[in-house]
């Protein structure tokens, strides 16, 4: 499929939902689950060519507020029933979360795995040196919607999880890196540089644009279970 706009991209979820009758928690479900299966992936791959910090592989996720956030609630959940460690972290309180993203969080918390809240920059810099522990940090914090400019203290998270990539930790973005236009592909103050890109449906515009590679790093297209049909 043909890259797509951010606007084409929410006309695929509007259809799935009213055209073919899938709630939209599913493509949700879908998302987060398909996501996951990357992530094994990739901690298999990193298990053949390097070493853990720990025993055991770990990973961290960092959710925002909305849907993105709720994909990575979905993760933190599945890799969890896989038997990996997760550690999950929030830029903005679950209960203040609304719709799918809020049901999901309350699962993740229901289970205890969390979230170590991140809402501020005092949060930021008590729980860097949990977050430094993860072999692999998940980008769950910004999605399409994201035009710019950042609130704090995304930007301050932001900065933490290149840091941590440069010192050997291996960043997986959910969509898009956050920070990253999708429609322009342009980054603001502060951009996710990952090394995968886990993108839904398609490839997003901005992903075409020069430079843009610089932030997305591999992408992966999967889907969220929307029939072909619903594709524009």
């Amino acid at each position: 499929m043909r890259p797509i706009t951010r606007d084409q991209a929410r006309e695929i979820d509007r259809l799935a939902s009213e055209q073919y009758a899938i709630p939209s928690i599913v493509l949700m479900e879908n998302a987060g689950r398909n996501a996951t299966d990357i992530v094994l992936d990739l901690i298999e791959e990193i298990g053949q060519e390097h070493y853990f910090k720990a025993d055991e592989p770990r990973v961290a996720i960092l959710c925002g507020g909305g849907n993105n956030g709720g994909d990575g609630y979905v993760m933190a959940r599945h890799l969890y029933n896989a038997g990996v460690e997760v550690a999950v972290f929030a830029v903005v309180h679950p209960e203040k979360l609304t719709g799918d993203a809020a049901t999901m969080a309350k699962i993740v918390r229901a289970m205890d795995l969390g979230p170590e809240l991140m809402i501020d920059e005092a949060g930021v810099q008590e729980r860097a040196e949990e977050l430094a522990e993860a072999d692999i940090i998940v980008d769950a914090l910004l999605g399409t919607g994201f035009t710019g400019p950042l609130r704090s203290p995304i930007a301050q998270v932001i900065t933490l999880i290149n840091a941590l990539r440069e010192d050997g930790a291996t960043t997986l973005s959910i969509d898009v890196p956050s920070g990253l236009d999708c429609d322009t592909g342009q980054a603001s103050e502060a951009a996710v540089e990952a090394d995968v890109t886990v993108t839904f449906v398609a490839e997003k515009v901005g992903f075409t644009r020069a430079g843009a590679d610089r932030y997305t790093g591999k992408i992966v297209v999967t889907d969220i279970g929307a029939p072909p049909e619903t594709g524009v």
